[in-house]
């Protein structure tokens, strides 16, 4: 998958990961296929028992596939990372070119030519579900210390997708974040042209934008929450994921012509910068759309409910961490249990919350429910503007916090913040610059507010 060379070459968070074009050097000898098929007379659909039930065939009824299984770090599949970098287990060395990669269990098999091993299968009519023991990417026959469960359902000409990542990892390490791919998308040759929304008035049938479609893919905003890789036809494949708002995706090779087992490939990805703990249990859903850029959008319109566009951000930390993440911090693991209870490892600990647009005219408030113990009696919300590529110092605000520990709600009025105006995308919480032993922080709620 080619977005691994992108984490090689340019190595930073904002990029996904993949794994293909070095690999296509010397791809692993293809066995027979072992391919299952599911058709509801719009979309076939076809999953390789022999790759960990990885997607390797989707097409409309008398279409051509679009999926590329040039070699085994393609296909449409699960693909999932944390630390160590590099990952070394029992002292094993990764291929070196890999090495960046980390953790990095797949869904169809290692880089070797190890194929991921399926332990459940199930069909029925229009759906199917598939469980397998994943192979790490980077080493030579290495299962995952996990499981990757994919149930497929096709329904009209989209095929909707929800998987689970169970982990159950001996290393009790808390490993910081890592994007991951959700899923990651490989097609063939003549799907080349990356077609998404990118502005600050989704759904709103507002012009889309073509993505460069370059090797050592890049990153971009989807606000709409899906992409597409499309022919000259403007036909193709989409990919939505509501609760990702950055794609990754590229080109690798000739485009216009070439078929599943060519070289030219096509990339996307929807991506989440998430923690895997040792023990969680992971999910996410993703819908495939097969179709026009049109008649892919539209799908998305008609299957977005109203009271989710537009929706102001708001995080409950009942059961999750909603996709927030730390830096100089970590909490107290999965599961979650009504908390978030956060614990600075150095100064300057940071809560980094994930990609979500709004109006700040549209949100003068935020409101708070928190705990604080230590620090100087004060913290700092960040917001980050669209037009800016991270958080800075003038785009925050500072306020008043109780010290005792005890759970307080906190109002605070970003109406005549500095910077706070536009479209904003993220949120950031620094509870204290120093962190003294013994300090901490609770988190129940987090709410952007119209008054």
């Amino acid at each position: 998958m080619p977005s691994k060379l992108q984490i090689l070459a340019v190595f930073t968070l904002l990029a996904a990961t993949s794994h293909s074009a070095a690999s296509a050097q010397s791809a692993p000898v293809r066995p027979p296929d072992k391919v299952v098929y599911i058709s509801d007379g719009q979309i076939r659909l076809g999953v390789d028992l022999d790759l960990g039930g990885a997607i390797t065939c989707f097409q409309r009824i008398g279409g051509r596939n679009m999926v590329n299984s040039h070699d085994w770090g393609r296909q449409i599949q699960m693909s999932d990372y944390s630390g160590p970098v590099p990952y070394e287990p029992n002292g094993k060395m990764p291929e070196p070119s890999w090495a960046g990669l980390g953790w990095n269990p797949i869904q169809s098999g290692d880089a070797f030519g190890n194929r991921s091993k399926v332990i459940s299968f199930t069909k029925q009519g229009q759906s199917l579900t598939v469980k397998c023991i994943p192979m790490h990417w980077p080493l030579n026959d290495v299962p995952g210390h996990c499981t990757f469960t994919s149930t497929i359902t096709l329904r009209a000409n989209a095929a909707i997708v929800h998987c689970v990542v169970a982990l159950n990892r001996q290393d009790l390490t808390a490993y910081p974040a890592r994007q991951q791919e959700l899923p990651a998308v490989y097609t063939n040759g003549p799907w080349y042209r990356i077609f998404t929304y990118a502005g600050d008035k989704p759904f709103t049938h507002a012009p889309l934008s073509r993505e460069p479609s370059v090797f050592l893919w890049r990153s971009w905003l989807a606000t709409e929450h899906w992409a597409a890789l499309v022919d000259t036809d403007n036909r193709g494949l989409g990919i939505w994921e509501p609760s990702a708002m950055q794609f990754s995706g590229g080109f690798a090779g000739k485009p216009g012509a070439g078929g599943p087992h060519d070289n030219p490939t096509g990339y996307l990805s929807p991506n989440q910068l998430e923690i895997l703990d040792h023990n969680i249990v992971y999910r996410y859903q993703y819908t495939l759309i097969a179709g026009t850029t049109d008649q892919i959008r539209q799908y998305v319109y008609s299957h977005t409910r109203d009271a989710e566009r537009g929706a102001l951000p708001r995080y409950t930390f009942a059961h999750s961490r909603e996709h927030w993440s730390y830096f100089n911090a970590t909490d107290t693991g999965w599961p979650i249990k009504g908390e978030l209870h956060v614990l600075p490892q150095t100064n300057n600990p940071q809560l980094i919350g994930p990609l979500n647009l709004w109006q700040a005219s549209d949100a003068p408030v935020l409101l708070l429910r928190a705990a604080f113990k230590g620090g100087t009696g004060t913290a700092r919300i960040f917001y980050r503007p669209m037009s800016q590529p991270g958080f800075t110092a003038a785009d925050s605000l500072q306020f008043a916090v109780k010290s005792d520990g005890k759970y307080h709600t906190y109002r605070i009025s970003l109406a005549n913040a500095p910077g706070y105006s536009g479209a904003m995308i993220s949120m950031r919480l620094d509870p204290y610059e120093n962190g003294a032993t013994g300090s901490w922080i609770g988190l129940r709620e987090i709410e952007l507010m119209p008054k």
